[in-house]
């Protein structure tokens, strides 16, 4: 696991944003552009506000992917707009012509900079999540859909959510072990059902069919509806920083990130299923497992939470999310799910 460079607090964030004001010269924008932080996660996002025009500036941590990951990443956010008309963010590129652009921080390694245009639109409401899920299903297998059947640029490369990047010696979020409030019977409870997702992954596969190119992070903070446009709300999908290699069902499991205990989920995953089945088949064999995919992130948060302690939504969720999925644990491995 590489290291959070980001969560060094107040400190290290006021120099990220020093950064973000360098990046915006390279961009053309006037001395009085305007930068405020959105938020902190993997990377660093800051709205650039110029006179009237606003963009997105994404400042990315250190270690977390090399620039050739990041340009491959926009090569499909870009494909997926272009070829299969999924709304995406478009990549805006440096006055040189660059998409991405690297910037000095005189307390770290220098930090490649990506500038998206602004996106209207806002995360879904709460009392509306399980009508969304249907059409969030039927993009989804759009998305999956363009990811088959298109051909990767040279060089192409992201990583894999897959057992390894879980569970392996270098798990990319951190041990789940580690995790806030991980005390001998969570521990016990988590054991029992790294085990048991193991073995069912295991016999689940990857085959192309199951396993391709996915966003790998389309929970509802990662897309933004606006109401405006002519003919109903509009989607756009923002944020594919942790896009890669796993299987195609992570992708629900995903969208009920950190609300997998919701009552309403249930409801929620036969919405989704509905609308995929509109764009993609989905074999009931696959239907099946979809609580093992979100048993697999959801011990992936528990880590993540673990290793993201300065970050909001961590602090916020801290033990209580281990308790509650030591609770889902109980109830999956019973098969109770």
């Amino acid at each position: 696991m590489e290291v959070h460079d980001l969560s060094g607090g107040g400190d290290v964030i006021a120099r990220v944003e020093g950064v973000a004001r360098r990046a915006l010269r390279r961009y053309g924008l006037s001395p009085d552009a305007e930068v405020k932080l959105i938020n902190v996660s993997e990377n660093a996002t800051f709205l650039a506000t110029d006179g009237d025009a606003r963009t997105v500036l994404r400042v990315h941590r250190l270690g977390y992917h090399a620039p050739e990951a990041i340009a491959s990443e926009l090569d499909w956010l870009t494909a997926l707009r272009e070829e299969a008309g999924v709304p995406t963010p478009a990549v805006l590129p440096a006055l040189d012509g660059s998409r991405l652009v690297a910037v000095d921080d005189p307390g770290a390694a220098p930090r490649t900079c990506v500038m998206f245009a602004f996106v209207p639109g806002a995360e879904p409401a709460e009392d509306s999540l399980v009508q969304d899920f249907e059409p969030l299903g039927a993009l989804t297998a759009r998305m999956h859909r363009h990811a088959r059947g298109w051909a990767r640029p040279p060089g192409f490369t992201r990583f894999h959510w897959d057992v390894d990047a879980a569970f392996g010696p270098r798990p990319r979020w951190g041990r789940w072990q580690d995790g806030a409030g991980v005390d001998g019977e969570a521990r016990a409870v988590l054991s029992r059902l790294e085990s048991a997702l193991r073995d069912r992954l295991a016999r689940f596969g990857t085959g192309p069919d199951r396993y391709g190119l996915i966003h790998a992070d389309l929970r509802l903070a990662n897309l933004l509806v606006d109401p405006a446009p002519a003919g109903g709300a509009a989607v756009t999908v923002i944020d594919f920083d942790d896009c890669g290699l796993s299987w195609y069902l992570y992708d629900l499991a995903a969208a009920v990130s950190f609300i997998e205990h919701h009552p309403r989920v249930p409801e929620m995953v036969d919405s989704w299923v509905r609308g995929y089945r509109t764009e993609l088949g989905l074999p009931a064999e696959d239907e099946r497992e979809i609580w093992t995919f979100i048993m697999f992130r959801r011990l992936l948060l528990v880590a993540w939470i673990g290793s993201h302690s300065a970050v909001d939504t961590a602090r916020e969720l801290g033990a209580g999310y281990t308790r509650g999925s030591c609770d889902l644990a109980e109830r999956y491995l019973t098969g109770s799910l």
